[in-house]
C-alpha cells in the first residue's frame, strides 16, 4: 500500500478571558499536559498536536481554516476547559471541513473537597462550558463524535483512538480512485450504481479504461521481471501441482506474475487505488487475473469482481482505515456462496472464483492452477488457503436508486468441520450475528449484496460512523438485531434519506 500521509489530530481548547491571565495560563498548561499524556500512552495510532487556547471568533475561525488547509490534519478534538461562549464558535464551525470530536473531560478527576473555592470552580467548569458548546453543535446540526470521561481513563482513550480510525477514513475517502477495466456483469443489478452520486457523496473517482489499455502494460513486462517475481512466488508459497507437470505449472504461474507487474505499473502511473475486472471482458489477457489480484489486494489496493466498483472502493477504504493496526488479521473482498444448514452447525461458505486477499489467510498459502470455465482462457493460477477464525464485519454498500445504504453485518468466522480438497479457491466460513437465520434474513430484508468488503480489524461502529459522516443510511446487523425492529428502522431510513 502506498504510504498514507502522516496524519495528525489537532487538540483545540476553548476558554474566555473573564477570569484573567493566570487562569488562561492554567488552561494552557492543563491542555498541554493532557496532550502529552495521551501521546505517551501508546493508545493512539496518530499524533495529537496541541494548539493554543481559542478565545475569540477570529482566532477560532482562523484555526479551523488552517486545519482545513493542512493535508496532514485528519480531524480536530475540541474541549471547553472553562466556559466558552458558543456564539464565538459559529463562524468557525460553519467553515470546518474536518471530522470533529467533542471531548467532554476536565483536568481534575476528583472534586478537591477540602480546598475547593470559587476560583477553582470558575477555572474548572467543563461541565458548564461543554454544555454550551454542545448546544451550538446540536443547533447547527454539526456532525461529530462525543466522548465523555476523564482523560486518563483507558476506556476513554480507546474511544478517541477508535474515532481516529473513522476520521482517517473520512479524510482518505475523497482520494479514492477506482479503475474499471470492464463493465458490470450483464443483467446483474447489485453491482450497478450511480457513479456521479458516489463522487458527490464519497469523493470517489470511478473511471473506465479498455481492458486492452492495461493488457498492453502486461504484454510489455520483461522476462527478467517476470522470472524474479515468479521466483518470489515459489519461495513464499507452496506449489500444488495436481496433474500438471512442473514446466506447465510454472508457465501458468509466471503469467500471473506478468499480470501483477503490468497491472501495478498501470495503477501507479495513473494513480488508481482500486480496480475491478470482469471475466467476460479479458481482451488480450491469457488468464483471468487471480493470484495477481490477490497480491495487489494484499498490497492495499481495493478490488471488486464483475465490475463491482462499490466493493472495490469499500475494500480500499477499509484497508486504509486499518493500515498499521497492531496484530491486524486482514481485509478482503468476499462473496456469499453456499450454506451449511445442519442444525447447530449453520454457516455461510465465503469465497470467490479466485480473488480473495491473502491477508486473511491462516497458516501456509498454496498455489493451484485449475480450469475455470468463466473467462474462456488458460487455467489461472490462484492462492488457496482458509481464513482465520474470529469476529469481523462484512459490509455492503448498495444503491437503492434514490440513496445509498451501508449494511454492516457482524460475523463470527470459524473453520469448516471438514476439509474441501476439491475446491481450488480460498475460503472463509462464518455465521452472522445474532444467529444464522436472523442474520441472513436481516441481510435479505435490507437488500444486501452477494459481494462484500470484509475485515477482522475494525468495528461496525467505526465503519458506521464513516457512513454517517457521508450522510447516508447505515444499517447494523448484530447481536441486538430483530426483524421487526429492523423493518421499522428501514421505514424510518426511507423517510429520512429519501
Amino acid at each position: 500500500m502506498k504510504a498514507l500521509r502522516k496524519y495528525k489530530f489537532w487538540f483545540l481548547t476553548g476558554s474566555q478571558d473573564l477570569y484573567g491571565d493566570e487562569c488562561l495560563e492554567h488552561v494552557a498548561a492543563h491542555s498541554q499536559e493532557i496532550v502529552e499524556t495521551l501521546n505517551k500512552s501508546g493508545k493512539f495510532p496518530y499524533e495529537i498536536v496541541w494548539k493554543p487556547t481559542l478565545i475569540t471568533n477570529e482566532v477560532i475561525r482562523k484555526t479551523f481554516n488552517e486545519a482545513n488547509l493542512d493535508e496532514t490534519c485528519a480531524g480536530v478534538i475540541t474541549w471547553m476547559h472553562t466556559f466558552s461562549p458558543a456564539k464565538s464558535w459559529i463562524i468557525g464551525l460553519k467553515e470546518l471541513r474536518k471530522p470533529l470530536l467533542h471531548f467532554h473531560t476536565q483536568y481534575n478527576e476528583e472534586i478537591p473537597y477540602g480546598t475547593i473555592d470559587m476560583d477553582f470552580m470558575n477555572e474548572n467548569q467543563s461541565a458548564h462550558g461543554d454544555r454550551e458548546y454542545a448546544h451550538i453543535l446540536s443547533r447547527m446540526e454539526i456532525p461529530r463524535t462525543t466522548v465523555a470521561g476523564h482523560w486518563k481513563n483507558e476506556d476513554v482513550q480507546d474511544k478517541i483512538a477508535s474515532w481516529m480510525t473513522t476520521a482517517v477514513g473520512i479524510a482518505e475517502s475523497s482520494s479514492i480512485r477506482v479503475l474499471r477495466v470492464a463493465d458490470n456483469m450483464r443483467n446483474v443489478a447489485v453491482t450497478e450504481g450511480d457513479k456521479v452520486e458516489a463522487q458527490i457523496k464519497f469523493g470517489w473517482e470511478i473511471d473506465t479504461y479498455s481492458i486492452n489499455d492495461i493488457a498492453e502494460y502486461v504484454s510489455a513486462v520483461g522476462e527478467e521481471e517476470v522470472n524474479a517475481l515468479t521466483d518470489e512466488y515459489y519461495e513464499k508459497y507452496d506449489m500444488i501441482y495436481g496433474d500438471k507437470d512442473e514446466k506447465e505449472f510454472r508457465r501458468y504461474v509466471s503469467e500471473q506474475a506478468r499480470i501483477e507487474i503490468g497491472f501495478e505499473k498501470f495503477l501507479e502511473e495513473k494513480n488508481y487505488h482500486a480496480i475491478v475486472t470482469h471475466f467476460d471482458d479479458l481482451g488480450y489477457l491469457k488468464q483471468l487475473p487471480g493470484l495477481a489480484i490477490q497480491r495487489l489486494m494484499e498490497k492495499g489496493y481495493g478490488f471488486g469482481a464483475e465490475g463491482d466498483w462499490k466493493v472495490a472502493a469499500m475494500v480500499r477504504l477499509m484497508k486504509i482505515m486499518t493500515a498499521g493496526k497492531k496484530d491486524a488479521k486482514g481485509t478482503s473482498m468476499m462473496e456469499d456462496y453456499t450454506y451449511n444448514l445442519v442444525k447447530g452447525k449453520e454457516g455461510i461458505l465465503q469465497s470467490h472464483m479466485l480473488e480473495i486477499c491473502p491477508s486473511i489467510a491462516d497458516g501456509r498459502i498454496g498455489v493451484r492452477c485449475e480450469p475455470l470455465s468463466m473467462g474462456r482462457r488458460e487455467d489461472p493460477a490462484r492462492l488457496v488457503f482458509t481464513a482465520k477464525e474470529g469476529k469481523g464485519i462484512a459490509a455492503s454498500l448498495v444503491d437503492l436508486g434514490t440513496r445509498f445504504r451501508l449494511i454492516i453485518s457482524t460475523v463470527n468466522c470459524r473453520k469448516t468441520e471438514q476439509e474441501m480438497p476439491n475446491l481450488p479457491v480460498a475460503t472463509a466460513f462464518w455465521t452472522p450475528e445474532p444467529d444464522f437465520y436472523t442474520g441472513v434474513e436481516a441481510w435479505l430484508v435490507a437488500g444486501g449484496a452477494h459481494h462484500t468488503a470484509f475485515t477482522y480489524d475494525m468495528t461496525a461502529e467505526q465503519l458506521g460512523a464513516w457512513g454517517e459522516a457521508m450522510g447516508i443510511e447505515v444499517v447494523y446487523i448484530d447481536e441486538k438485531t430483530d426483524i421487526c425492529t429492523l423493518k421499522q428502522n428501514l421505514m424510518l431510513g426511507k423517510a429520512i434519506y429519501g
